[in-house]
């Protein structure tokens, strides 16, 4: 599954919502941000490593790939992930097997794959920062997420709710959202 839309419309949550309500819902969701880690640790973060694979590889560690086994793997901003590890990611999908970095056995991958992005990945295609095959391998199922702007619908509901879960200590005597107040939301 491949969730679109733009920084901070709720792709995550979207994604969450999936994982909860499929089969896989009793194993582990693992999220993995492919934009927030430097691309030498991205590799190792996702297949895992074995001691000595690189330099301060103390030990052995398990990578996202297996973490997620029975569960889901969220690949967010997917857009970001660089063409080599694009490469491998491909494999992944259509093996179903990875090799830890250092390693010389195959494991097997038994996880759901969700990926989110805010880039325009056609256009990444069309520059050659993107993998076509991969693309088509990720897109099975788009969702596209628009930004709360484009529903202002949502906003009522989105309000009443993080009223709710705000704590008393931090409310300052606000128990409700005047008409007046969500008009301004609203509109806003």
């Amino acid at each position: 599954v491949l969730v679109r839309g733009e920084s901070g419309t709720g792709k995550e949550l979207i994604a969450r919502c999936l994982h909860e309500a499929s089969s896989r819902s009793q194993g582990p969701f693992v999220p993995l941000d492919c934009a927030a880690l430097p691309e030498h640790l991205l590799e190792s973060e996702l297949f895992g490593h074995e001691k000595g694979a690189f330099t301060g590889a103390t030990s052995s560690s398990m990578g996202l790939l297996q973490t997620a086994s029975k569960g889901t793997l969220f690949l967010d901003e997917i857009g970001n992930l660089p063409l080599h590890l694009q490469a491998k990611l491909l494999r992944v999908l259509q093996e179903r097997q990875y090799r830890r970095l250092g390693g010389r056995e195959l494991a097997e991958v038994d996880a759901r794959f969700i990926s989110a992005t805010n880039c325009n990945l056609e256009e990444m295609l069309r520059q050659g920062t993107f993998r076509e095959d991969l693309f088509y391998r990720l897109h099975v199922v788009t969702i596209h997420l628009p930004p709360l702007r484009e529903r202002r619908c949502d906003i009522s509901g989105l309000a009443q709710s993080f009223l709710k879960e705000c704590p008393d200590s931090e409310r300052k005597g606000v128990s409700a959202i005047s008409s007046a107040g969500m008009l301004v939301m609203e509109n806003y």
